[in-house]
């Protein structure tokens, strides 16, 4: 093809297709984030793929695939399955439930919507909570034959706890009760009065059958006695910007960036509010100042940047900021505490323990948490609130939290982002739980570390020793005590100064309060570690001889001290062994069953990964395995 009959061609072309305007009213169109969920069941990948359909927004291969699919994999006989165009998981296909989060991006010609399918099965639920924390509206979807049950109550209120304020409640497969009229509204009445206990909310209900299309996209000829919109419309039409907006400025810092000398400046997204050329900035939790100097945008350097732009900002002064610090600008700070109270949703199998530490990560920053009381679990059924000592998988519990360290945050109600965490298991790295932040715990300004003239060095010098912590652990019957109280004996003859801590004599009075709950155990060693720290303070050898059967308390106790200071200590015995010695007779009720929560028959031991000590009590006498200590430990 020679230039001039290109020429022709490409304005044919542009004629066809007129770019520009298709772009300016891609720009009008307001975007719209809608999660779906429910229980499982309920048809919420079917509402999806038939949203898409009737919306006339698949592609041809993709309906030929959902017919060879639908062959397949489909539950409605020679009929397309819709739900299929949403359940991509293979394992999804197979079970017929959605297991992940699926995202779609479909548009009409008002809106252009992002729908977040969650799976309804209650193991899922970290899921769901994944989906609606970046969401504006969800729809609750409901079996029209089951009614209100308690996911459809569990997903509301979650949804509106992670700051969702318009609801669609989808009363679904009307189909299956023969379009009753009086079936949607016993419905409608019930959900009612339990949105009515949640708080100020909009909420917009609608009868609809997925399968069929009636009142998703088009009125439905079954249901004269409805009046109201269909689903697409309050989808279309929903008003979700004033709840949208934030104008407060906030940048967590994710990285400091420095590819010479001459240029340094600091990354991230800007979550919230906007930031000019100029403007002054503060770092949190530092409280240090300056001014914006340049603002680097992909597109080059620009003099304002808005939310959701990914900037490099320069400032005018050379201050300390690192990653996880949050910009903000003077006269809108966010908090900065150690300690804050907040909703917490527990989203694993392994029940929560106070006191026990977790990691916490913010959006950029990542601490040490222990949850330090449990004030109450929420029914999610009445909503009432009833005392607890810890929560299971998928309850929702209100607590108090306290950090490593002060960080800077919002309140949730502020700033989604910024107000939002989870919760990280320090040994296995699983996510177990996540939370919103209600207001900051600040503690008493005119208490503070008072540092002594006499300290631990000073103690230590004095006694002619290096204080430290030898902790013992090991299942009953290792050996510890024993070898623990001969260590003592040997110290002491040689003028050692040291004090011996007892699992079963703390008992008898400062843990007279505690059983054997994993619970009890969390906080028996949390008490025990820091007398031991005070001990070690006062320029002790201390030997502290725990059970101690959880690693995450084990290394709580180790954390309290310096490097050189804490010395584990691990007595590795047989449980056959162990079992065989039995000096108190534990073992013998534990397999009776009369005393339950027995560490190594119904409560786990967890191995030390790297103890610096390891004793074989069953191939050494006790006397050879003080001799390892001493040699170890380098005691004259």
């Amino acid at each position: 093809m020679d230039t001039s009959k290109m020429a022709l061609y490409r304005k044919h072309v542009e004629k066809i297709i007129d770019y520009s305007s298709f772009l300016k009213s891609q720009a009008r169109k307001q975007q719209l984030r809608f999660l779906t969920c429910g229980s499982v069941d309920d048809g919420k990948s079917t509402l999806l793929g038939r949203l898409l359909f009737d919306s006339k927004k698949i592609f041809e291969d993709s309906f030929a695939s959902l017919q060879v699919d639908s062959k397949k994999y489909g539950t409605h006989k020679e009929k397309p399955d819709l739900a299929l165009l949403v359940d991509g998981l293979q394992a999804e296909r197979e079970q017929g439930i959605t297991i992940d989060v699926a995202y779609l991006y479909f548009e009409t010609e008002q809106r252009k919507f992002i729908a977040c399918d969650a799976p309804g099965h209650e193991q899922y639920t970290r899921n769901m909570v994944t989906g609606a924390s970046h969401c504006d509206l969800a729809i609750i979807l409901c079996d029209a034959r089951k009614g209100i049950i308690t996911q459809s109550k569990r997903h509301t209120f979650i949804a509106t706890l992670l700051g969702i304020k318009n609801i669609i409640l989808a009363v679904n497969k009307m189909d299956l009760v023969y379009y009753k009229k009086e079936i949607f509204q016993d419905i409608l009445s019930d959900y009612k009065k339990f949105t009515d206990k949640i708080g100020k909310l909009e909420i917009n209900s609608v009868p609809i059958s997925a399968l069929h299309g009636d009142n998703v996209c088009f009125s439905s000829t079954k249901m004269n006695w409805y009046k109201g919109p269909s689903l697409s419309y309050l989808l279309e039409n929903a008003d979700v910007s004033k709840h949208k907006k934030n104008k407060i400025f906030r940048m967590p810092v994710q990285c400091i960036n420095r590819p010479n000398s001459s240029f340094r400046g600091y990354s991230g997204s800007i979550i919230s509010g906007k930031i000019s050329v100029g403007d002054k900035i503060t770092v949190s939790p530092s409280l240090k100042s300056s001014k914006v100097k340049r603002i680097l945008h992909p597109s080059g350097y620009v003099k304002k940047a808005f939310s959701g732009s990914a900037v490099t900002l320069l400032i005018e002064d050379d201050i300390d900021i690192s990653r996880g610090d949050i910009l903000a600008k003077p006269n809108s700070l966010p908090e900065i505490a150690d300690q804050f109270s907040a909703w917490l949703i527990w989203l694993h199998e392994e029940q929560m323990l106070p006191e026990r530490p977790y990691f916490i990560r913010f959006s950029n920053l990542e601490a040490t948490a222990q949850i330090t009381e449990l004030s109450y679990q929420l029914d999610i059924n009445s909503l009432d609130h009833h005392a607890c000592k810890t929560l299971k998988l998928n309850q929702i519990g209100y607590c108090k939290i306290a950090l490593d360290r002060s960080v800077a945050f919002d309140s949730y109600k502020t700033n989604r982002i910024t107000g939002s965490f989870v919760l990280i298991d320090k040994r296995t790295y699983a996510t177990v739980g996540a939370g919103i932040i209600n207001f900051a715990l600040m503690r008493a300004k005119n208490i503070g570390w008072h540092q002594m003239q006499v300290n631990k060095t000073f103690r230590g010098k004095l006694k002619n020793q290096k204080p430290q912590l030898i902790w013992f652990t090991g299942m009953s019957g290792s050996g510890k005590s024993t070898v623990a109280d001969l260590l003592e004996q040997e110290l002491v003859q040689k003028g050692y100064h040291t004090y011996l801590l007892d699992g079963d004599n703390l008992r008898h009075g400062l843990n007279r309060d505690l059983g054997f709950t994993d619970k009890d155990r969390v906080e028996n060693i949390r008490r025990v570690s820091e007398v031991g720290k005070l001990m070690v303070d006062a320029g002790l050898i201390v030997l502290a001889c725990f059970i101690s059967p959880f690693r995450a308390e084990r290394d709580m106790a180790r954390n309290l001290f310096n490097k050189d200071e804490f010395v584990e200590v691990y007595v590795d015995t047989p449980l056959k062994i162990c079992e065989l010695r039995d000096p108190k007779g534990l073992y013998k009720k534990a397999r009776a069953g009369i005393l339950k929560n027995f560490t190594g028959i119904d409560s786990p031991y967890e191995v030390p990964e790297n103890p610096e000590i390891i004793l074989k009590s069953a191939e050494k006498s006790p006397e050879e395995l003080v001799k390892e200590i001493f040699n170890f430990l380098k005691f004259k």
